[in-house]
């Protein structure tokens, strides 16, 4: 790193101001809205959390500024209609990690500090912000909508937990996918099979939560040791000049089980 050019991000936020100049700036920046901009937000965090899991130090580097990008051009644009600027932004965040952590920047001592404590409080705390911007809110109210499936069903079923409605153990929620594939299996039209296999993925998220089991990072796992088996069947394949799709069913079958006992 050239140690004379060190920026923050308060010049970041003036390189978008001017990429975002009416007048002077880039025909593709200025043309962006909120809607427009929000699927590149979200393909940056994920992209953030591939590095992560790559454990590419100097990708996530980039990838984390391209991140940050992001917030600027929506702090921007915001910033053009009047609602809200970066420093507003930033003054939120920190007022908010100071207010949920109390067993940091309270000085009273009657927070504890062990990991438990601290979670329990910390929705405590959310749950109270939550009710601060509306006194009729819903417990399931803030659930992002753009969330991946199962994390969202996730964590809808968590906020309905919280106030006593769920099954009393994994047995019982074991139970209901038994359920749910006889529903599927009773169904008389596929708007009904549709709706029978959304409650049986439903149910499934359900089983893996009381099984203390993230059930996004138990699917990622799957598909990726079905990636893993599935090139290892295509290779073996090749390797004996065969065509994969042109093998029958029982000797896709047999490489399955050969790939599968190489894991």
């Amino acid at each position: 790193m050239d140690m004379d050019k060190i920026y923050d991000i308060n010049p970041l936020a003036r390189i978008m101001e001017k990429l975002r100049d009416k007048d002077k700036g880039c025909e593709w920046d200025i043309a962006q809205n909120f809607a427009s901009i929000a699927p590149y937000t979200i393909e940056e965090a994920y992209e953030v959390a591939d590095a992560i899991e790559r454990d590419d130090m100097a990708d996530l580097s980039d990838e984390l500024g391209d991140l940050l990008l992001q917030v600027i051009f929506h702090s921007q644009m915001a910033r053009e209609e009047g609602s809200f600027d970066l420093q507003n932004v930033v003054d939120g965040i920190c007022d908010k990690m100071i207010r949920r952590h109390p067993h940091i920047f309270d000085e009273s001592g009657e927070f504890q500090n062990d990991k438990e404590a601290v979670r329990q409080n910390w929705e405590i705390i959310k749950e109270a912000e939550r009710k601060d911007k509306n006194a009729n809110i819903s417990a399931l109210d803030g659930v992002a909508l753009a969330l991946p499936a199962l994390k969202r069903a996730e964590k809808i079923q968590k906020r309905a937990a919280r106030t006593g409605f769920d099954w009393p153990d994994s047995q019982s929620a074991k139970s209901k996918i038994i359920e749910e594939l006889e529903e599927i299996e009773q169904a008389a039209s596929d708007e009904q099979v549709f709706e029978e296999v959304g409650d049986l993925l439903f149910s499934v998220v359900n089983y893996s939560r009381h099984l203390d089991i993230a059930p996004e990072d138990a699917l990622k796992a799957a598909t990726a040791k079905f990636s893993n088996r599935f090139t290892k069947m295509e290779d073996m394949a090749q390797r004996k000049e065969k065509d994969f799709s042109n093998l029958s069913l029982d000797e896709k079958e047999d490489y399955w089980q050969r790939a599968k006992a190489n894991d």
